[in-house]
């Protein structure tokens, strides 16, 4: 060359060379440079796959270019260590280089469900070594192990699952695990999916079925199931047997199945012997009806109905039942009637007469003439205050002989009521920038003020009329015999019939920041009232359901499981309601529901917080939580047409208390005081016991505090952005 430098072309990738110059003058050559070593970059490998293995192995398989020199390939992982809590590359594998244009590794001992990225670098001879190239990776997450199922109960209808995943040093929080997916699979499949961190399910299966119990736990690339546990379920005696029609010689039953049914079994002993009548052919599950003949006139049976499911009995259900007497002929009968009604009459008058006679005598022998006047005196110390209220009872008893009825007078100082449905309103307004001063105040000597106001609340409404309630039809409509909905307050279905009582639901209005009828407290809906529950949501074109307990809780039954188990329809009445989706969170669930009547269809969201404890407050996290729970609620309420329903088990404590701290979400955002006791107080005026306990109105207060400390913090915000601003 002509020059200083040279540009040499055409080398091979990752080879290593050594360059030597010499100065060359006509045919003179000068001695040689010291020599210079370098060498080439590699052109790096493609076609970079990878095949997995199970949840803790893969496989790497790649090409190299055909042309090129390399002295290894080196293999490194990129995930996270739990053991020392960091992310970096390591070098998991070193190949030397083969003359084979394909090459692969097997990389073990990973973790399941657990996100990775690998890459395969070249590397050449020489000092330094140069590699290439980095580009050349792969991601992946592993697939998760089996889950074992470790424990099943079955109680009332509800089958509790516990499971393990993993060995006891297994890490959930940073792995890839998305949630749990718990199958039972009988004649229905049943499906719920579970959050990652909780390994334990209750699901809700009808009694009298097999099913095959399985857990899934799922990734965004795969899933593994458990081994399959049999869970076979004793099938439920009938419910609700009755006697629906008697004859001389036949007994008509009539049951209500409860559970999975194969076939029923009828069996009728006449009272009082070892003979009974057995139904030969087993009814159908679709009767639920049977007719009993051949019996003997005016005779007592014992009869009872068993149910069969996969060949197994349930405990039998029993009815005592008594056939009709043979019937007389009409004229005999009519005859005889009238001949003892007569003799009857005549000896009633004769009685009568001689007593009155006896009567009449003593009286002008005993009574007089005569006035008695007597007062009671009702004491207290200081002034009466607004509550205080005394009954005085006064009567007159006069003598036997001269009258046989007393007269009870009675009256009230009751100066707090000037009707049944107007009471005094209890209020305490506080400024909320004195709030926390006054809830340590309200909090000295174990809560004493606060027990103060809450024993004043427990008189509001205590002479408002329901009337409804307490009428016979509709007392078996009532969870709990001491909540009741007053009359001028409550929800009336509108039903076709005009039997009494048909319109009754044990529910009221509650006024709202934004309506008089914002909000439907109800009680939580029992077997019998479920139809009415689904009748009054549609009616009432209420789009929002918020629940807030469990349908069981501590073993005990809070409320009916009123939606469908699975994705198929499900008639309730005359209504039908299809669950679209189920989305479960830690302390909540979301459900979305389409119900329809004839040409009738609406959409409801259905919003059920699951870490509320009956008659308390939750507790973990417990403000935070569930002040977030009421605005996810109230931010999709504005798409609600009617009021939104409210339901616990009794609809009064947990109800009461999510309504408060709905509306105090609402009146915070607008003013800078709060009048807890006033709400409540306003509540109550319209359904009994709303805000049900003490605790639960201290938990208010603790709400309203955390409420008005992110206020004041998003003032705080504001003003520096604002100054800012200013600034700029």
């Amino acid at each position: 060359v002509n020059s200083s430098s040279s540009l040499i072309e055409n080398l091979v990738p990752g080879a290593q060379y050594k360059v030597v110059v010499y100065l060359r003058k006509g045919p003179l050559v000068g001695p040689p440079s010291d020599p210079v070593t370098f060498s080439i970059v590699p052109t790096g490998i493609k076609d970079l796959t990878l095949f997995p293995l199970g949840p803790t192995a893969v496989v790497l398989s790649w090409n190299r270019p055909f042309l090129g020199v390399f002295r290894k390939y080196v293999v490194e992982m990129f995930y996270f260590n739990p053991s020392t809590m960091t992310s970096e590359w390591t070098t998991y594998y070193e190949i030397a280089a083969t003359v084979s244009l394909t090459a692969s590794v097997r990389i073990a001992n990973l973790l399941p469900a657990w996100y990775y990225n690998f890459r395969v670098t070249m590397v050449s001879w020489g000092d330094p070594e140069l590699s290439c190239c980095d580009g050349s990776t792969i991601s992946f997450i592993t697939a998760p192990v089996a889950p074992e199922i470790t424990s099943i109960e079955y109680y009332n209808h509800l089958l509790y699952v516990t499971w393990t995943y993993g060995g006891d040093g297994t890490d959930l929080s940073h792995s890839r695990m998305l949630h749990w997916m718990v199958i039972a699979e009988g004649k229905k499949k049943i499906k719920k999916s579970v959050t990652r961190n909780v390994m334990t399910a209750v699901l809700s299966l009808p009694p009298g079925d097999i099913y095959n119990l399985s857990v899934t736990a799922c990734t965004e690339r795969g899933s593994n199931t458990s081994l399959p546990q049999l869970v076979k379920l004793e099938p439920a005696p009938p419910k609700s047997l009755f006697a629906v029609n008697k004859t001389q010689t036949s007994v008509t039953l009539l049951w209500v199945e409860e559970g999975v049914a194969d076939f029923f079994e009828v069996y009728c002993q006449q009272a009082g012997s070892g003979q009974g009548t057995k139904v030969q052919e087993p009814v159908t599950v679709s009767s639920h009806v049977v007719t009993i003949s051949s019996l003997t006139p005016a005779t007592s049976y014992n009869c009872s109905v068993t149910t069969f499911s996969h060949n197994s009995p349930s405990i039998p259900t029993f009815i005592a039942v008594s056939t009709m007497v043979t019937e007389m002929n009409p004229n005999v009968v009519v005859i005889s009637v009238l001949a003892i009604l007569s003799i009857l009459l005549i000896g009633l008058l004769l009685v009568t007469l001689v007593v009155l006679r006896r009567k009449h005598l003593q009286m002008a022998r005993e009574c007089g003439a005569g006035t008695f006047v007597n007062f009671a005196s009702l004491e207290r110390d200081g002034k009466l205050p607004y509550n205080w209220r005394r009954s005085v009872f006064a009567f007159l008893t006069l003598l036997p002989s001269c009258l046989w009825t007393d007269y009870l007078l009675a009256f009230y100082i009751n100066p707090w009521s000037k009707n049944g449905l107007k009471k005094r309103k209890l209020t305490n307004p506080v400024q909320l920038d004195d709030f926390d001063g006054y809830i340590k105040d309200m909090a000295k000597d174990s809560d004493y003020k606060f027990s103060l106001q809450f024993e004043e609340l427990k008189l509001i409404g205590l002479d408002i009329p329901h009337f409804a309630a307490d009428l016979p039809m509709n007392r078996c409509k009532n969870r709990y015999t001491n909540i009741l909905p007053y009359d001028f307050s409550r929800v009336r279905l509108v039903s076709m019939n005009e039997e009494e009582g048909s319109d009754y639901i044990n529910a009221n209005y509650i006024p709202g920041y934004n309506s008089p009828q914002e909000y439907i407290a109800t009680q939580g809906p029992l077997p019998e009232t479920r139809n009415d529950f689904w009748k009054m949501v549609l009616q009432q074109k209420s789009q929002i359901i918020v629940m807030l307990t469990q349908c069981n809780e501590k073993r005990r039954v809070k409320c009916d499981h009123y939606w469908p188990f699975t994705e198929d329809p499900v008639a309730y009445g005359d209504i039908t309601v299809e669950m679209l989706s189920e989305d479960e969170h830690t302390d909540w669930v979301y459900r979305n529901f389409r119900i329809g009547y004839a040409d009738e269809v609406q959409d409801v969201m259905h919003f059920n917080y699951t870490a509320w404890p009956d008659h308390g407050v939750p507790t973990t996290n417990a403000a935070e939580s569930i002040l977030q729970f009421v605005q996810m609620v109230r931010q999709k309420s504005a798409k609600s047409k009617g009021p939104m329903v409210i339901h616990c088990s009794a609809g009064v404590g947990r109800t009461g208390t999510f309504i408060a701290l709905d509306r105090l979400l609402q009146h915070i955002r607008d003013h800078e005081f709060v009048d807890i006791l006033g709400l409540v107080s306003d509540m109550r005026s319209y359904r009994m016991s709303m805000v049900q306990t003490e605790e639960q109105y201290i938990f208010i207060h603790q709400c309203v505090q955390l409420m008005w400390q992110k206020k004041k913090q998003q003032f705080c915000i504001s003003d520096v952005i604002y100054e800012n601003v200013s600034k700029s």
